[in-house]
């Protein structure tokens, strides 16, 4: 197409164009505000604040919402599990030491109902067939090679709880006769014959209420033509089946028992007994021990690190803001600390302090000590950065004060460092307590007190044997502390953006 068709196509169009314009009447014609002042309209939304901005970009973050939500809960599962557990921090039975975890509604499934597979000897194997409902399931069995010649070995599955059988109890006259009538009431058997200890040819079952059959000197069984086991119980002609049910001792004042424990704990606690995470090596629930070291970590750690904060913005922001003499002394001070090795701190602290204050308290101070070293640092970086900038020397000319310019104008700045460093402190100072309680340096161990770490120390001996008693307790440990550093890197990225997948660099 040519320049002067394309003017001719144009001149049509536009010729059309005013007809078509001319075709419209006047009626249809309006005056848009007519008369009216034409101004900016006003903004429909509301404006985004730094902390409501910093919050929608971590809820962008799955994986530390995830974690948050998961911190929750065990912050929960602190709170409410002493409430609602029938155990206290103090309950201890040293018959159910070990217990495996049982859950009552998975009891007749064959997980969590506190059985453990075994492979024992046949001894052993007798041993728990004599006790009723020890041995809940029999796989079969197998010879192995010891000493050159061939040994049977059974496979069981055994009830931790049922195993623990018949117990001795002393019992004076009256609780006796307490227990007696509440036999007859509920129609249950909690006392049976009492052993006669000259029969036993094992001196490993001296003292053993389950060992009611004879044996020989090895502790194999004996049994009689018919292939049943023979009782070894005392004898007593005035009984209606001529078997001794006690022993009177202190001119008797003292009934010695033989009692199915079983029962007994029904009688005394009005059920049969449970532990959800299964028992440790001295009887304590852990359910219930490990909320309460759970409790005494998040409850250290969070004022700790409040303490921490306060410590470190006042001394970071003054560094910082101030500098000179004041930043030089602080500097010093600071590397100083920083060369004490930790354990040190918290070993002298325990040694000279712990005696007047306790273990927690002197722990707590020795936390303090040089906790407070990373965020004045973090906070004296910040200030060093915006004392500088534009504004603030504009709000300097116009007059303002130091602590106008320091909590107004610098601070606010800084602020997404500083909740940054504290909530990564918390963790930290998790893993130091308990690294602190397993080594032994600081020793928690008690009835009324406990800590993961403890919890821990005192497991590690039983990790093949009851791996129960350490995995959940570090079980715990391990995931809080990795929540608590996701949900931390989170928040670092939603302040700081700037900042974000720092840790991979």
């Amino acid at each position: 197409m040519t320049q002067e068709s394309a003017w001719e196509e144009i001149k049509i169009m536009s010729f059309n164009a005013e007809n078509e314009y001319k075709s419209i009447p006047k009626e249809k014609f309006n005056f848009v505000n007519k008369g009216a002042r034409l101004t900016d309209t006003t903004l429909q939304t509301k404006p985004t604040g730094y902390f409501k901005d910093a919050m929608s970009r971590f809820v962008k973050n799955k994986g530390s919402v995830v974690c948050f939500v998961i911190i929750v809960l065990l912050i929960l599962y602190a709170l409410l599990a002493p409430i609602f557990s029938p155990y206290t921090v103090s309950s201890r039975d040293s018959f159910y030491a070990y217990a495996a975890p049982r859950n009552n509604l998975f009891a007749k499934t064959g997980f969590w109902d506190g059985t453990r597979k075994m492979e024992i000897s046949r001894a052993t194997y007798e041993y728990l067939s004599a006790i009723p409902g020890a041995i809940k399931k029999f796989y079969g069995t197998k010879d192995h090679l010891v000493a050159n010649r061939p040994v049977t070995y059974y496979y069981v599955k055994v009830d931790s709880y049922e195993k623990v059988g018949w117990v001795k109890l002393l019992l004076s006259k009256e609780e006796y006769d307490e227990a007696r009538a509440w036999e007859s009431k509920e129609g249950v058997k909690l006392f049976y014959p009492v052993i006669d200890s000259s029969k036993i040819k094992n001196s490993a079952y001296a003292n053993d209420m389950n060992a009611w059959f004879l044996t020989d000197d090895r502790g194999i069984p004996q049994k009689n033509a018919a292939g049943e086991l023979q009782n070894i119980f005392l004898k007593d002609a005035s009984s209606q089946d001529g078997y001794a049910y006690y022993q009177t001792r202190m001119n008797g004042n003292q009934y010695e028992c033989r009692i199915l424990y079983k029962e007994w704990y029904r009688y005394k606690n009005g059920r049969y007994a449970s532990f959800l995470f299964g028992a440790e090596t001295s009887g304590y629930d852990i359910f219930t021990r490990l909320a309460y070291g759970a409790r005494l970590s998040l409850v250290l750690s969070i004022c700790v690190a409040a303490i921490n904060l306060f410590l470190g913005v006042v001394i970071g922001a003054l560094e910082g803001y101030y500098g000179g003499r004041f930043d030089l002394i602080f500097e010093r001070i600071k590397d100083i600390l920083y060369d004490v090795p930790e354990m040190l701190i918290f070993a002298l602290f325990q040694l000279y302090l712990a005696t007047k204050v306790g273990p927690i308290p002197s722990m707590f101070f020795a936390f303090i000590f040089y906790g407070w070293i990373g965020t004045s640092s973090t906070v004296r970086a910040q200030f060093y950065r915006f004392k500088g900038q534009d504004y603030v020397n504009a709000s300097r000319t116009l007059g303002a004060k130091d602590s106008r310019l320091i909590f107004r104008h610098i601070l606010p700045n800084a602020v997404g460092f500083i909740i940054t460093a504290s909530v990564l402190s918390i963790p930290s100072v998790i893993f130091s307590e308990a690294n602190l309680t397993y080594l032994g340096i600081v020793n928690l161990e008690g009835d009324k007190i406990t800590s993961v770490g403890t919890m821990l120390n005192a497991a590690r001996s039983t990790l093949q044997s009851y791996p129960h008693c350490i995995f959940f307790p570090a079980a715990f440990i391990s995931i809080l502390l990795i929540c608590f550093n996701e949900f931390g890197n989170g928040l670092r990225d939603a302040f700081n953006p700037s900042l974000r997948g720092a840790e991979n660099d």
